[in-house]
């Protein structure tokens, strides 16, 4: 059974690459990082992270979650149609198109599914195009667990970013003035290996495969899943942030798989699960943007000192251990309140620089280093300021 097994996975990565959401994936994180890109240059005048950080910070993790979510769904013998798995995809598709990537929400993506499938077979006896029995059998609680699954790989994705690595943006407060944000945004193709109907391997356990669509023998298919989040933070270090939504998402995980699991036994319990989900992620959604436009803006202009909005990958200013959030008071001993009095004063120390710097707890630690005149953007630490494209024109 186990060669089976091998030979089905084997099969099935080869056909990984005749599907066509794989490269609407790849399309996409392209299309994210040009956008992302674009929006650094005009709002601080040069990118600040390279096009490749889009994929280089989740393909670990997108190999790695996905073995395990594919373990999981194999071994108790979760079996959905081919007609299931590519309406998820025409449904991330459509989704993804208009570039708001917190759809892309597993809470979206399957709950959308999930209501399409209920609804699709009232209205297939009105047309002649497909056929009238597309959606006859489905696995409901099938479609829930894998919800709740990707739900707590959303977490660990918001778990994983660090303050440091949030992309900085522009934004204008309520007083029409210049400040900065950050944008917790990532998106993830995971490898799926999922089970459907038809194919060499038979049920070898007694429980297997645990919910019966009514099929003897199963095949084993790749799926590569697109998932992702897009917020913006304004008030508050974006680790914080994430954290935060990290424990909601959690909690919303826990829920939905618990009614995932009873509707197994309770099939009415799929369609709570599903609802709780996709009404879940968006009070989560709409409780951070109202707690984050309630507060005071985090990076923003200072009384005294520049808060580090952020800090450009491979500069001098990388080196020294700053962190994003952090406050300058002083270069080279002379007290600084804007960008332009930052970097005159970073003028007068030739190749070498110290900084005075307030860290999180009110405490002054002194930062040495050294750069040079050909470092790319000065020492590479970027504040909040007027917009680049309105200052230079």
């Amino acid at each position: 059974m186990g060669n089976i097994i091998l030979q089905e996975s084997w099969k099935t990565i080869q056909l990984l690459f005749t599907q066509p959401i794989l490269y609407w994936a790849i399309f996409l994180i392209i299309v994210s990082a040009y956008e992302r890109i674009e929006r650094e240059r005009l709002n601080f005048g040069y990118k600040i992270f390279d096009w490749q950080k889009e994929w280089r910070d989740t393909l670990v993790f997108s190999f790695v979650f996905g073995a395990v979510v594919s373990i999981i769904m194999i071994s108790f013998g979760f079996v959905f149609t081919y007609e299931t798995i590519y309406l998820i995809n025409i449904v991330i598709i459509l989704l993804s198109i208009t570039c708001k990537y917190t759809l892309l929400s597993a809470s979206y993506t399957i709950g959308t599914t999930f209501l399409l499938i209920i609804l699709l077979p009232l209205l297939l006896p009105y047309q002649t195009f497909l056929p009238k029995t597309l959606f006859s059998v489905n696995n409901f609680s099938g479609l829930v667990i894998l919800l709740g699954l990707l739900l707590i790989g959303e977490a660990i994705l918001l778990k994983r970013i660090k303050r440091n690595n949030a992309y900085p943006s522009l934004t204008k407060s309520k007083r029409g003035v210049w400040i900065g944000e950050k944008q917790l945004r990532k998106i993830s193709v995971l490898p799926l290996f999922l089970l459907v109907p038809h194919g060499l391997i038979e049920p070898f356990f007694p429980y297997w495969p645990y919910v019966n669509l009514g099929f003897n023998s199963y095949s084993i298919i790749i799926v590569p899943f697109v998932m992702g989040f897009d917020h913006r933070i304004k008030s508050s270090l974006p680790n914080v942030a994430a954290q935060k939504l990290a424990r909601s998402i959690i909690i919303l995980s826990i829920i939905v798989l618990s009614l995932g699991i009873g509707s197994i036994y309770l099939s009415w319990l799929s369609f709570v699960g599903i609802l709780i989900a996709i009404a879940g992620r968006e009070f989560i959604v709409f409780k951070l943007r109202e707690k984050d436009e309630g507060n005071v803006p985090y990076f923003t202009s200072l009384n005294e000192g520049l808060r580090v909005l952020s800090i450009i990958p491979g500069s001098p200013a990388e080196k020294t251990e700053l962190l994003v959030g952090e406050i300058i008071t002083k270069v080279n001993g002379i007290p600084v309140k804007t960008p332009d009095e930052f970097y005159e004063a970073l003028q007068e120390s030739g190749a070498f620089f110290r900084l005075d710097v307030v860290d999180d707890a009110g405490e002054v630690r002194f930062i040495q280093g050294a750069f040079y005149e050909d470092d790319d953007h000065k020492l590479g630490i970027i504040f909040p300021r007027n917009r680049y494209y309105e200052k230079s024109s």
